[in-house]
């Protein structure tokens, strides 16, 4: 079976666009239990846009299924990870202009510092991975520095249409055949949603998806418990072909 893990930044992010108390990220991560979900998704960014840090406290004592913490290779968010230990960490780029994340991790160009981050959360006993582009000297660096998963970045493939998302697919699968040759967990997300998320569920040994925006747009409209069950739907069917 496909885990699914569904990112709840965007409820937060309609809290904060009143800087009130509701909707509760909270909530709908209790929610998307209740639908199926086999992990929470929270980027707690260094601008606190959307995920405060209560957010990452209560949502780390509260959810039952494992918690992931999306987090930028940051010695002051680093330490709030370590203080409460979410199951996994995604060490992702930020850029403070950026509406949402926009590329993957560039490990390669500042491996000292990715490599500090990595240690200090597996030496805390969190589980690491890299939210890396489909590029194999990346995926490369991230095993050599040991890390249990990377969550390739879907964003192009969404994007795109016809012979480019064809491409951008099989860019995919090469990557992901080098991430589980080496050893790691086969995660993918970004842009994914009910319509272009079977080809990229259907990769060989794929493990987990995130999927945040597609299922919050959904919820908007039918309730988050409704929007995660009609996703998680659509996942089992891919190995029951």
């Amino acid at each position: 079976m496909i885990e699914l893990g569904v990112n709840i930044d965007h409820v937060a992010t309609v809290r904060q666009a009143r800087r009130t108390y509701e909707p509760d990220p909270v909530v709908a991560a209790a929610l998307a239990e209740q639908g199926g979900a086999d992990g929470i998704t929270f980027h707690l960014r260094e601008d606190r846009r959307h995920i405060q840090d209560r957010d990452v406290e209560v949502l780390i004592k509260t959810v039952t299924v494992k918690t992931n913490l999306e987090l930028a290779c940051d010695e002051a968010t680093i330490d709030i990870a370590c203080r409460h230990r979410p199951t996994w960490a995604l060490l992702v780029p930020e850029g403070r202009q950026e509406v949402t994340t926009e590329g993957g991790l560039d490990v390669t160009g500042g491996r000292d510092r990715v490599e500090r981050s990595v240690k200090r959360l597996k030496d805390a006993g969190i589980l690491v991975s890299l939210f890396l582009d489909p590029e194999a000297p990346q995926i490369e660096a991230a095993a050599e520095l040991g890390v249990d998963a990377v969550e390739l970045h879907t964003g192009p493939y969404a994007n795109t249409t016809g012979p480019e998302r064809d491409a951008q697919l099989q860019r995919l699968a090469a990557a992901g055949q080098q991430i589980r040759t080496a050893g790691m967990r086969l995660h993918a997300g970004h842009g994914l949603n009910y319509v272009n998320v079977r080809p990229v569920a259907a990769l060989p040994e794929m493990v987990e998806l995130n999927i945040g925006h597609a299922i919050v747009s959904r919820a908007v409209m039918v309730g988050m418990r409704e929007a995660v069950a009609e996703m998680r739907r659509i996942l089992d069917l891919i190995r029951a072909v």
